[in-house]
């Protein structure tokens, strides 16, 4: 079973906002106690947070749907709905987040960062909060905003101070189990190590990590082997250590060829030129390999390597190599500019600036409305309701909205969307729907929109029958 996942796709949705409530106070004595309707709540934000105790994506990979609450609908005598809960999703330190075309979104490093990945959706206005002066009595509420949906991809890369890459089989689990108290899985076979493994060392007054990448073979960079699923591990290290066997048993094969192709393969990845390196001749013990450490090491030190003689099995050069890769960890931790707290940066929008955009799009024959506002508040319009449609056109012509189409060049019955392509709302657009809430009827209607119900229109018509008959009664009676 799968036990180490560094890669997945997280489908992460927020919770949507509750409806607001549209209702009239009812009490006795009190028929006429005006609008009561309580505003919806919050939807619940899906946040990714840095824990240290987590190591792995092994839980987004079983369950890769996660979704938060959804804010509860307002209700009456005032009484808002209660906000959805936030969704905290814990990642390890080092996790990257991607969006599906692998822009990084975010860099979660240290205990604590956050990210949200999904935002929760606003509840909707209840009818007390919509009454005015004009509109004493709404007979609409707004709706609650969906959440916000999104795919994302999130990367671990391990937050080590020192990498250890190599050949299969070249020693590097056997060197990081003898330098800190990690325990990797050990085995004479090529790709023992199937997953990075982490551990902590200790020289002098330096605590660093260092990290057990899974081998290299020629063509890594380009997905052979398990190269390309663990390169970006090595990619946050302050310093690379090559491993070399001194020991390899395929005659096809010597310390300096396996140099050079590591270096190759790291190249290719790319990031990694100016990244410190250190050679680790491993299996000194062998008589044999001594012998080879002995023939090649002259040949590293003139290519500028510092080299070390080690043997993970006889402990031989172990000290010098961790006090090394201390002083430069140290070197490089010191050249590394102060963390500073971050800032709040209020970025505020110009002041003439309407918040939308108004384009024609000669393939569909429509003009296209774009902002925050007018697709914000198409969302939280019930188009069931002829009022609350009426009040999104009063808000779209305060907004100035009509006036930039006249400009556009609309004209009555041209098509008009507001929103994207895939989720838009299209409507023939008549710019007689600029009055206010004085054209309103009864609640929940609006004369600007359609004619009214077959039975009103009946009882209008018999009442226009009978005044008609009465006038012609008093035209015609006897004095």
């Amino acid at each position: 079973m799968t036990t180490f996942v560094d890669r997945v796709e997280l489908h992460a949705a927020a919770g949507s906002g509750g409806h607001g409530c549209a209702s009239v106070h009812r009490e006795k004595f009190k028929p006429l106690g005006g609008p009561d309707g309580g505003n919806g709540g919050r939807g619940g934000d899906v946040i990714l947070v840095v824990e240290q105790a987590v190591t792995t994506l092994l839980d987004y990979h079983h369950s890769p749907h996660r979704k938060a609450t959804n804010g509860q609908p307002g209700a009456g005598d005032n009484r808002s709905g209660k906000d959805g809960h936030d969704l905290v999703l814990p990642v390890p330190d080092g996790t990257v987040v991607l969006d599906k075309d692998g822009n990084v979104l975010a860099d979660l490093v240290g205990q604590g960062t956050t990210f949200v990945a999904g935002q929760g959706g606003r509840g909707g206005l209840g009818n007390h909060a919509l009454a005015s002066a004009r509109r004493k009595a709404p007979g609409f509420a707004l709706l609650g905003e969906p959440g916000e949906s999104r795919d994302i991809v999130l990367e671990l890369k391990t937050v080590a101070d020192v990498a250890l890459v190599g050949y299969p089989s070249a020693g590097k689990s056997s060197l990081i189990s003898v330098l800190s108290a990690a325990k990797p899985k050990i085995a004479d076979y090529p790709f023992t190590t199937l997953v990075p493994n982490l551990g902590v060392v200790t020289a002098g007054s330096t605590v660093y990590t260092i990290a057990d990448v899974p081998g290299l073979i020629p063509g890594a960079s380009q997905g052979k082997g398990l190269g390309l699923e663990f390169l970006r591990h090595v990619e946050r290290c302050s310093v690379l250590v090559h491993v070399l066997d001194t020991a390899t048993l395929e005659s096809d094969r010597d310390p300096v060829s396996d140099l050079d192709m590591i270096e190759e393969e790291l190249k290719l990845y790319g990031g990694l030129e100016n990244r410190p390196r250190i050679v680790a001749l491993n299996k000194v013990d062998i008589p044999d390999g001594q012998d080879l450490a002995d023939m090649i090491r002259p040949d590293l030190e003139a290519r500028g390597y510092q080299v070390f003689e080690v043997s993970a099995v006889a402990h031989l050069g172990l000290k010098e190599l961790s006090f090394a890769l201390a002083g430069i960890i140290a070197e490089a931790r010191a050249a590394k500019p102060a963390e500073e707290a971050t800032r709040v940066v209020i970025r505020p929008k110009a002041v003439d600036d309407a918040g939308f955009t108004v384009s024609f799009e000669e393939e569909e024959g429509v003009y296209r409305v774009r902002g925050e506002k007018p697709e914000r508040w198409v969302r939280q319009t019930d188009f069931s309701n002829d009022e609350a449609v009426g009040y999104l056109a009063d808000r779209l012509s305060r907004l100035g909205v009509e006036d930039q189409l006249m400009k556009a060049g609309a004209r009555a019955g041209d098509g008009v969307a507001i929103g994207a392509e895939d989720n838009a709302v299209v409507f023939d657009w008549e710019p007689t729907m600029m009055a206010g809430a004085e054209m309103l009827g009864r609640r929940g209607e609006d004369h600007r929109l359609e004619a009214p119900r077959p039975a009103e229109q009946k009882r209008r018509d018999r009442q226009a029958e009978r005044d008609a008959s009465d006038k012609e009664y008093d035209e015609f009676k006897p004095f």
